[in-house]
């Protein structure tokens, strides 16, 4: 018996000990954590207006701890909160794809894309012409010729005024240029007013036209700033191509309209862009046109409002003269307030940069 217990005894203290050895066995520190990849990439980008090309983009996504950005112009870009922000350069408006990878600290990623248009307005631009309308009297005849009659000499769009060059409907009168409508009857017109061009005595091309400017309120009233090609007088038009920086009428007040016209987009089917400000009446407002080989860009007091690519296939890639004029009705115009005895239009300068 004794023999036994002593065998049993030796054996249980044996099953004993290798259970407390087990029990005290703690997991290794050096075991691998599976990290999950990273997932739901979503890409926001803000793109400025102002012709700089800045954008503001931002990169989110569950699980990153760092993305990377392709700009799309051959520029990468790093941030660990994902938020980059980037200044394209090319001069025009242009289409870039920015692609972004977010990774965690595992070296997993997940890729995403995003496209943006931007636009880029020209630079370091000199002053190449101007009027600043400093003179009283007459506008200055160097600078500008006049369009004289009515749209039954080719042109208009059954406006109802008669253009003529008298000062009683334009004249520089303490620094600004004023176009003034009257209502008198001229050669069968209840309308007289003017259309002011420098055609023939400064054409260019490309470059950017900057015009500060107050329209008038008047129903009917259709003031306007824009350029035709120089070969309008051997081509006709639209052929000749015409660029609309702004026209706004009487009875739409404050919402400025940007046009191009030319074969295929003309008259009703022309391209247009339009944009509301306020004040446009009774304050001064810049609007300016960027000309580029790649693109034109209509603005606001300095806001992007239209932009239209150019290419070889239109005509907007030679020399164009500047119009100023103050229509009365007319296909765009409307009918004319018949109490509407008069109206001024008022230009600041009109400045060619190039």
């Amino acid at each position: 018996m004794s023999g036994m217990f002593k065998i049993l005894f030796i054996a249980s203290w044996g099953l004993t000990s290798l259970s407390t050895a087990n029990s005290c066995k703690k997991p290794s520190t050096s075991d691998p954590v599976e990290q999950p990849a990273p997932s739901n990439l979503v890409i926001t980008a803000n793109v400025s207006n102002d012709g700089s090309g800045k954008v503001d983009f931002v990169a989110q996504a569950t699980n990153a701890s760092t993305y990377s950005f392709e700009m799309g112009d051959g520029t990468l870009k790093d941030a660990a909160d994902g938020k980059v922000q980037h200044s394209y350069t090319t001069v025009g408006t242009l289409s870039y794809t920015v692609k972004v990878t977010a990774k965690n600290t595992a070296g997993k990623s997940v890729t995403g894309s995003k496209d943006v248009v931007v636009t880029v307005a020209p630079r370091n631009l000199s002053l190449a012409w101007s009027d600043e309308f400093d003179k009283n009297g007459a506008p200055d005849p160097a600078k500008w010729g006049y369009d004289i009659g009515t749209g039954a000499n080719g042109w208009g769009n059954n406006e109802v005024q008669y253009y003529t060059n008298r000062v009683e409907n334009a004249s520089v009168e303490n620094g600004v240029l004023k176009i003034k409508a009257i209502r008198e009857n001229l050669s069968g017109s209840p309308f007289t007013s003017a259309r002011l061009l420098t055609k023939g005595k400064y054409e260019f091309k490309y470059g950017r036209v900057e015009v500060r400017a107050k329209v008038p309120a008047g129903v009917g009233t259709w003031p306007a700033i824009w350029m035709m090609g120089g070969d309008f007088g051997t081509v006709g038009w639209p052929a000749c191509g015409e660029a609309d920086i702004m026209e706004h009428r009487g009875s739409d007040l404050n919402r400025i309209v940007a046009a191009l016209h030319y074969p295929g987009k003309s008259g009703g089917n022309a391209v247009v862009g339009r944009t509301l400000i306020q004040n446009a009446t009774t304050e001064f407002h810049l609007y300016r046109f960027d000309w580029m080989a790649s693109s034109l860009q209509f603005y606001v007091d300095g806001q992007l409002f239209h932009t239209v690519a150019n290419s070889p296939s239109i005509p907007y890639n030679k020399d164009f003269f500047i119009l100023l004029n103050l229509a009365m009705g007319g296909n765009f115009g409307g009918p004319v307030d018949p109490n509407l005895n008069s109206a001024i239009y008022e230009i600041d300068y009109v400045r060619v940069y190039r």
